[in-house]
Order: C-alpha cells, then structure tokens, then sequence
C-alpha cells in the first residue's frame, strides 16, 4: 500500500483493518466492533447529506467527532467495503456458531452498509441510479413493475360509483370535500384517533416504559406526516396542514407516525435490540436505508392491524365523525372510495420510475399523478416534491406494506393474537427486506 492511498485511508480504516487481520479477537468482538464503525459512518455520511439520519440517540461523543472529521465521500465508501469485507469473513467463518438473531444481524449490518456506500456513491454524482437500481441499492428489494393502462379497469369503477359527467378527478375531488376536518378541529380529532391507535396496539405489543410523544402541526413540507424519534421511546410527531386532511387520515397518521407505527417500531428496537443487547447499530437511524422499507411497510400494515376488517369504519363513524362534525351518512360510499384509490398507489410508483428515469418532466408527473393515482393538483405536485426530495423511497409504503402483509400472515395463525405475535417479532428484529418474500 503506496503513501498517497495510506493518507487518503482514515483512522477508521485502519482499525477495521487490524480487526480484519487479528484472528485473535473473539467472533462477537469483530461484530461489535463492525457495528460502531457502521455507526460512524452513518453519521459521517449525514454531514454531507442533510435528512439522511434520521434517528440519532447513541453516544454524543461520536456525532461530534463525525462532525468534526469532516470524512469525505470517497472515504465513506472506501471504509463502507472494508466493514462488508470483515462481515463477510465473520459470517462465512464455520467455527462462528451464530444463532438465527446474530445471523440475521450479520445480514442488517453488511446489507445496510452497502446502501451506505451506494448513497456516498449518488452524492459524489459519478454513478447514476434510476428508479429500479436505487430501490435494489438502498432498500433491498426491486418492486413490481407495472403499465399505467392497468390502472384503467379501477378507475372505471370509481367512475361508475361517482355520480355525473365530469372528469373523474374533478368528480373525486368534489367527493372527497365532503370529508374534509376543519382546521379547528384537527387537534380534537388527532388526539382522540392517536389515543385509540395505542390502546389498541397496547394489547398486544409491550410498550417501552414511559413511551411518549408530542404532536404538532406543520406547513410547508413534502410530506402529511413524519415521525422524528429522539429516543428513550419519545417522539416528535408532525402533520403537515398545508393541505387539507380527510377524516379517514385521523387513524391511518396515527397508526402510522404512532402505534403501531414508527414510534412503536423505533421504541421496540432501541429497548429490545440496542439497549437490552448492546447492539450499537440501532441507535442509528439511516433514512435512505433497508430498514425504511421495514419501518414505512410495518407502519402501513400496521393500520389494518390495529382496525381489521371494518373496525376503523365504525370507529370513525362512532366518535371522529362527531368530533370533526362530519356526517356519516355516506361514511360506507366513502370508504368504497378510498378502497379503490387505495388500488391506484402503485400508479404513483409508476410516474416515479418514468419521472426519475427522466422519460417526463416535474409537470407530465403532476398530470399523470392527477390521472391515474387521482391527485388533485395541489397534491400531485406535493408528491412530485416528495420524489425530488427521496426519490425511489415511495416504493416503501406500499410495496414495504405488501411484503410485510404477507411474511406476518404467511407465519402466523389465523387469530388476530397470531398475527400480533408475528407483527411484534418483526418490530423488535434486524430483518431485511429481501427476507420477507
């Protein structure tokens, strides 16, 4: 190894090396010792890319000392290989005994380190990911592709249910007004929504001890809702009211941002992996990662846990409806409505791909967003901000939702305590998206 590459090599490097190299130090040692360095990167990739961590409660002391390092790309990425290489000896070790948890956090921490190296690789600008190879390179999976025309027999029906001649998307949109919750009363709805999401997932999930969290409103973002995890199981949750907010979005935010959603998932994983076990790799939360196709999939599945079958209908009809002062006369039509909407989101999928493989501009997206997923413009072109901002990350809530759907249900009983159990298992482990087909 020549001067100029021993210089360009950080310290890092070097101590990944020496354990590569040091066959004396116990298996778990290694790993360990992996992890922290997987947790410095992390957090010297964040310098560089703003949002990209977005969960950080681990020791102070290694986000300053990401900050003041100041580690290039290249480095990252150097180091990034060099972490995978020492996992891979580990894993491929026959005198390593691992049992099936380890095993599968050998496979968390090299499969997330290669999403690592790939953003490095996307914010040094050399190499160009379009839709399908940042969806393999950063989550872990490839989602189904599909022809916009197959959306066309749903958006039949939905214009068959919709009375009058008009363009479907005005006929939608004039529908869906109806449900609307009036900004004065978004605080008492939230509240009371949020409140029946956690006494429903406390049933069957064991909640951290003294769990909270603070709800606030917000304008102004490209997204309706995030989830900002602090640890010590609390939260910052956010709505974005910059646009209206449907009386169906109450339960399917709280699920979501809350229970048993991120804050449940995040909340699972720090006391039963990072605390409980010392695993230092989940007091890092990399956004552009693996584990957001878990956590935005169990999030959304998450919903039809908490209200099977038309347990959220009769809820919102019994006490949100009231509350926001909405008549629930044509609760059942509505409901119909989003049950089909719900089928066009892979079009949204669809418009990402062609957008970001730069076949269409920022305005055919917002048109086709309008056409086939039946976006109002105001939202299609807050979704076309989302993919600027995350790009291929869209692919985690509804293709995460449907390989989380079937790993619960494919393993477990036909109880609804069966699939809890499944559903707990999944939140409190280190397991990839490529595990759940």
């Amino acid at each position: 190894m020549n001067n100029i590459v021993i210089k360009k090599i950080t310290l890092l490097c070097f101590i990944v090396l020496f354990i590569m190299l040091n066959s004396g130090l116990k298996a778990n040692t290694i790993v360990n010792e992996a992890a922290l360095q997987y947790v410095r990167l992390v957090l010297a990739l964040g310098e560089h890319d703003e949002g990209y961590v977005d969960a950080y409660y681990g020791p102070q002391d290694l986000a300053e000392k990401a900050k003041s390092s100041k580690m290039s790309l290249k480095n990252i990425v150097i180091a990034s290989k060099m972490i995978q290489d020492v996992i891979a000896e580990q894993t491929s070790n026959p005198e390593n005994d691992w049992n099936e948890l380890e095993e599968l956090r050998l496979s968390y921490l090299k499969t997330q380190l290669s999403a690592v190296s790939s953003r490095a690789l996307m914010l040094i600008g050399n190499v160009k990911y379009d839709f399908d190879q940042q969806s393999k390179a950063l989550y872990d999976t490839l989602p189904p592709s599909k022809k916009l025309a197959d959306f066309q027999p749903t958006l039949d029906k939905l214009n068959q249910l919709l009375p009058g001649d008009k363009p479907l998307i005005e006929k939608v949109t004039a529908f869906r007004q109806q449900f609307i919750i009036p900004k004065e009363k978004l605080s008492v709805v939230f509240d009371a929504a949020i409140k029946e999401c956690r006494e429903r997932t406390k049933k069957y999930i064991d909640l951290p001890e003294n769990e909270d969290f603070t709800l606030e409103y917000v304008t102004d973002k490209p997204w309706s809702g995030y989830n900002w995890y602090k640890g010590k199981s609390f939260s910052l949750i956010q709505v974005n009211t910059e646009l209206p907010i449907e009386i169906s979005r109450a339960i399917d935010l709280g699920c979501h941002e809350g229970y048993p959603g991120h804050h449940t998932y995040n909340g699972l994983l720090e006391k039963n992996l990072y605390r409980a076990l010392g695993w230092i790799e989940y007091s890092v939360y990399p956004l552009f990662s693996p584990q957001s196709l878990i956590a935005e999939g169990s999030a959304n599945y998450g919903i039809e846990m908490a209200f099977p079958g038309n347990e959220k209908l009769q809820f919102e009809k019994k006490v949100l409806y009231p509350l926001a002062g909405i008549s629930p006369k044509i609760a059942n039509l509505y409901i119909q409505v989003n049950e089909l909407t719900q089928q066009l989101t892979y079009a949204g999928n669809e418009v990402a791909r062609q957008y970001l493989n730069q076949k269409i501009d920022a305005e055919k997206a917002q048109a086709l967003l309008q056409k086939y997923a039946l976006m109002n413009p105001e939202k299609a072109k807050q979704r076309v901000r989302f993919i600027d901002t995350y790009g291929a990350y869209v692919i985690n809530y509804n293709w995460g939702k449907d390989l989380v759907k079937q790993w619960v249900e494919s393993g477990s009983g036909k109880t609804q305590a069966e699939r809890w159990k499944r559903f707990s298992q999944l939140l409190s482990s280190p397991r990839l998206p490529s595990t759940l087909n």
